[in-house]
């Protein structure tokens, strides 16, 4: 292990908040994971850099050490990604463009069209590139192909994150439903168990980073052996409406005369949506438009706003896996959503 900046940055994090909690939210990570980051660092440095009290973190005296020197440094790396910043606003203004990749989301068109009336972008054309691989995006950005990414990171599969990028997380944990056939015997149900589709053959796109991985642990821990075709999206929609496969999708997805969109029981997969670029005002710019883009196209798909409305501790149901308490405000005569 070598001392490097995300260490420095997560340790100023950690006393500016004085929680990890708090730490890992404002870092665009899992409390777990900062966790472990701290206590590999500690090991690392040979004793405690904080003491966890009731009240939350404080420095230890080697801690206190360790941050006098690191807060200059983290410092000085702010006023370098600010400069960068003003560098990259020059070449966006020369090219005339703000060049976005994607993995697929039906929140793309609705952010599309919010950045063509964004103040910090009028006269400058959004782009915009999809692929299935996340990680091909990442390094399109950390090379400067792109500008910016958003992408899908599958539960259990952890994206490998190029160094000097910024990244925040849109949704902390997106549950993934399944479609079917609308004449499928579990079509008529509001929730799906795995096992409900045990003799269901299943297809997936393994150029897909994580997905075939995600949806055979489900699977497996659901006690079953799965038939598996390959194929892409578009292959997909087309034999789940015929009966031929039944497969993963987003929950934004809507339904339709030939198909059905279910929440499976249990959330057995879920994916972290991120945001990625090289500056995080960049990052600030473009992330409330992404937001608000989620939230509109998660009201028009029926499934995840009826899941949004009654998930939920009122519900005697499990917790909600989506923190967006802007997706859906309480309407009168409906139960609002309550969101971790």
């Amino acid at each position: 292990m070598e001392l490097d900046v995300r260490h420095l940055r997560a340790l100023c994090a950690i006393e500016d908040t004085g929680s990890l909690h708090k730490a890992a939210r404002h870092l665009g990570m899992t409390q777990p994971a900062l966790s472990t980051q701290l206590r590999r660092l500690e090991a690392f440095v040979g004793g405690p850099l904080f003491t966890r009290e009731r009240t939350g973190c404080r420095p230890t005296p080697l801690g206190r050490v360790l941050l006098t020197r690191a807060r200059p440094l983290v410092d000085g790396l702010r006023s370098l990604v600010e400069e960068t910043r003003a560098a990259a606003a020059a070449t966006a203004e020369a090219t005339g463009r703000l060049r976005i990749g994607s993995t697929a989301s039906r929140a793309l068109p609705g952010w599309l069209r919010r950045l063509r009336t964004n103040a910090a972008f009028l006269g400058t054309e959004p782009t915009l590139r999809v692929d299935v691989s996340a990680h091909a995006l990442l390094r399109l950005v950390a090379e400067g192909g792109l500008d910016v990414a958003f992408v899908h990171e599958v539960e259990g599969s952890p994206l490998r994150m190029p160094p000097g990028l910024a990244c925040r997380v849109l949704v902390e944990r997106e549950p993934q439903f399944v479609s079917l056939a609308s004449d499928h015997p579990a079509a008529r149900l509001s929730v799906v168990r795995l096992t409900d589709l045990a003799g269901d053959r299943w297809m997936v796109d393994p150029t897909v980073d994580g997905e075939w991985d995600g949806l055979l642990r489900a699977l497996r821990s659901a006690g079953l052996k799965p038939r598996v075709l390959h194929g892409d999206y578009l292959t997909a929609a087309s034999l789940v409406a015929t009966g031929e496969v039944v497969a993963l999708c987003q929950p934004t997805s809507r339904s339709r005369t030939d198909m059905a969109i279910r929440p499976l029981h249990g959330d057995p997969v879920g994916v972290r949506l991120l945001l990625a670029a090289r500056t995080e005002t960049l990052l600030d710019s473009v992330l409330p438009d992404l937001r608000a883009a989620y939230g509109e196209a998660a009201r028009q798909a029926p499934a995840y706003r009826e899941r949004l409305r009654l998930v939920g501790p009122d519900a005697g149901a499990e917790r909600p896996t989506v923190p967006f308490p802007d997706i859906l405000p309480p309407q009168e005569g409906v139960r609002g959503s309550s969101f971790a």
